[in-house]
């Protein structure tokens, strides 16, 4: 019977510091002004020191020297100023990652700006200072606006994540959410198997369709409704702007003028206001799509209000931001496969 793994011994076996001074035939007090960018070493011996890094494959304990220069990470999650319970979901996650990732010496906040407001939003990334904000996570319809001030943010050295809704022509690349288009082409799935062949109008709406997942999602909505389910038509995307009255008035005149309604489809993640007035204004048994997992989803799919919900993990999409913005100031690439949030389908028997 073989001897049982000791995880210690492992641990031994990284390359230490002491290691690297040994290969290299340096101090360890070279060493530590090599690894952390201080003067007073010649060229000849930096190149000696990282030749070594090399052959024995050192690599530097980054948590262990943040300690020793008391480096923290401040980073802020900006997130629209009004919104319904998904946004909730999102700020409890957020508090529950700031705990979890202390250690580290990372301090994640919420900011809620008036995300409708590109020129706001935009002055205020204007005033964020690279020595006291090492990083955002932003989530914000697209604009001209926002996108050149996030650009402006990456020239400052402030890390940026676009956080659920993108800017597609901001320099930056890292996006945290799940692929909007494959969601919106899953709930088209969803609707047209759940209407077996029926002929009739599906209604569409959004909160806003400047906000990127909601044009990613019906673009693959469409795409899959066109292609496999040709006795079905939606109708234009009605933008709700999360009120209940104006909600309310248009749902009126849709059901007045088509009487053939057969589901509706929810982009935005807030679902509320729609499955309740869709609910006052007809009777007529709707199948109904949604988005994100909160308690009124939750609620709605155990009695029957909706048929399914399309959701991604809030804490996982919390967690990937923050350990992608801390990649990036540590000037490493992120764990793709790590971060990758997955999409999600929740019936009411797997709830």
């Amino acid at each position: 019977m073989s001897n049982p793994i000791d995880p210690e011994h492992f641990r031994q076996m990284r390359p230490t510091a002491k290691d690297l001074a040994a290969e290299a035939g340096v101090s360890l007090a070279t060493i530590d002004r090599v690894l952390n960018g201080r003067p007073g070493v010649k060229p000849r011996t930096i190149t000696k020191v990282n030749e070594a890094i090399d052959r024995i494959g050192f690599v530097p304990n980054l948590s262990a020297v943040n300690l020793a220069r008391k480096k923290n990470y401040q980073f802020r999650f900006l997130l629209p100023e009004h919104g319904d319970q998904f946004l909730d979901v999102l700020v409890k996650h957020i508090e529950e990652s700031r705990k979890a990732f202390a250690a580290e010496m990372i301090d994640a906040t919420t900011v809620r700006l008036p995300a409708e407001d590109p020129y706001r939003l935009a002055s205020y990334l204007g005033k964020l200072d690279a020595k006291l904000v090492h990083g955002i996570a932003i989530m914000a319809p697209e604009s001209p606006q926002v996108r050149d001030a996030i650009n402006r943010l990456l020239e400052r050295g402030i890390e940026v994540v676009q956080f659920l809704a993108g800017q597609p022509k901001a320099a930056s690349i890292d996006f945290v959410g799940i692929n909007n288009h494959a969601a919106g082409a899953t709930a088209a799935q969803l609707m047209g198997r759940f209407l077996s062949g029926r002929k009739g109008k599906i209604i569409v709406t959004s909160e806003t369709m400047q906000s990127r997942d909601s044009i990613d999602r019906r673009l693959g909505f469409d795409e899959v409704i066109n292609r496999e389910y040709p006795e079905l038509q939606t109708l234009p995307s009605i933008e709700t702007h999360g009120d209940l009255e104006r909600t309310r008035k248009i749902f009126n005149n849709i059901v007045a003028n088509y009487p053939d309604i057969l589901g509706l489809y929810v982009l935005s993640s807030e679902a509320r206001i729609p499955i309740e007035e869709i609910s006052k204004t007809t009777t007529k048994p709707l199948v109904k799509i949604v988005h994100e997992r909160t308690p009124f989803t939750e609620a709605a799919l155990q009695n029957g209000q909706i048929d399914a919900v399309i959701a991604q993990n809030p804490g996982h999409l919390v967690r990937s931001a923050i350990r992608i913005l801390k990649a990036r100031n540590d000037q490493r690439e992120p764990v793709a496969s790590q971060e990758k949030i997955r999409i999600e389908i929740l019936l009411k028997e797997n709830l």
